[in-house]
């Protein structure tokens, strides 16, 4: 396959037509379209945030190509997947073309045209939809090594030393948006929460996005490390190592186990107000259900008080319970900690206080 080179300078990075490292792939997908050329079962399973699903072949032509590949020889799976790829040829430019013309509403300069594609291994599929894609008169840039880079990079973020201040509260304290608070006042901030689609507790799902895979989970999370710095002081909210179904890495968890901290210290009732209002909302099946997922640590006797409170349609009487069990199993996980946090005495649930109260922490 012919090769184009020539130099494009953008924001001082200079970088040859061709294969390209990672770093300087994610640097330029802050501006330009990334195009995931891989199958749609695996574009779903997981992919680099923001990438363009372009595949080459669906599911089973792949298993198919790589069957001929193994079994037969190298040029049979050449021509079984010239096959699949020709009639697509038109339709794939087509999507870019489509993708690129949006992008173009954003970055109008004599880079407009510039494209980036990626298959697993830095292979065929991306070598032959990169040379369409360039025939066609796009500025094509391919990722060396693929996917498979792109998640060595990943989990080499997650053993930087960051810097993390880390802020505990019972639930009902309101956290999340004292966190927003922070970032408002431009604190750095982590928010795990959203980028695992999930509050943390068994309610959590609630009104949340469907949460990601473990592996996607991981590539969004190295993604907003990499836009922070570890000379930064990072808020992060005090979580448990699972959130939800996805889990943090083994890494950032005991980096946080071992970071300072403020603990709000919130009475009992103000945070139950909270709760009430919170998830007050939703219906009495979508209450139970996630009741009854943590029936065995709850509990027989408070499971049923909890359960027939909101049947009865004692919203509070019921969240009363739970909120009493919570509240003893983060106790627990405090006691764990590999260092304590400074306590902060808190009349109410007032994120805009307590965000003006933590800036001047650090």
């Amino acid at each position: 396959m012919c090769k184009f080179y020539f130099t494009l300078i953008i924001n001082n990075l200079h970088i040859e037509m061709g294969k390209i490292k990672i770093e300087d792939f994610l640097a330029l997908a802050l501006n330009f379209p990334v195009f995931d050329v891989r199958s749609p079962g695996e574009y779903g399973h997981a992919h680099i945030p923001g990438a363009h699903n372009l595949p080459l072949f669906t599911d089973e032509e792949r298993k198919l190509v790589g069957t001929a590949y193994k079994q037969q020889s190298r040029e049979q799976a050449i021509k079984l997947g010239l096959d699949y790829f020709g009639p697509k040829m038109r339709r794939m430019v087509e999507e870019v073309e489509e993708i690129v013309r949006n992008n173009k509403q954003h970055d109008s300069g004599d880079n407009a045209n510039c494209v980036l594609v990626h298959c697993w291994r830095g292979g065929m599929r991306s070598s032959g939809v990169a040379w369409l894609l360039d025939l066609y008169g796009f500025k094509v840039y391919t990722l060396a090594g693929g996917y498979k880079s792109f998640r060595r990079w990943v989990l080499h973020q997650f053993e930087n030393p960051y810097q993390f201040t880390v802020l505990g509260g019972y639930t009902g304290s309101g956290k999340t948006e004292v966190l927003k608070e922070l970032s408002k006042a431009g604190n750095k901030v982590l928010d795990l929460e959203s980028i695992a689609c999930h509050k943390g507790s068994a309610f959590g799902g609630l009104g949340e996005d469907k949460q990601p895979s473990q592996e996607l989970f991981e590539n969004k999370l190295a993604l907003a490390l990499d836009m922070l710095s570890i000379e930064d002081n990072i808020w992060v909210e005090d979580e448990s190592q699972s959130i939800g179904t996805v889990n943090l890495p083994k890494a950032i968890y005991n980096n946080m186990q071992q970071s300072p901290g403020y603990f709000l210290a919130i009475p009992f009732e103000e945070r139950l107000n909270y709760i009430v209002k919170e998830y007050g909302k939703f219906t009495k099946e979508e209450l139970i259900a996630p009741i009854m997922r943590i029936q065995k640590r709850l509990g027989g006797q408070n499971t049923k008080n909890a359960v027939n409170a909101l049947i009865e349609g004692d919203i509070k009487e019921s969240f009363r319970t739970l909120l009493a069990y919570y509240d003893k199993y983060y106790e627990r996980s405090l006691e764990k900690r590999d260092k304590r946090l400074s306590t902060i005495i808190c009349e109410v649930v007032d994120a805009h206080t307590h965000g003006k109260k933590l800036a001047g922490k650090i």
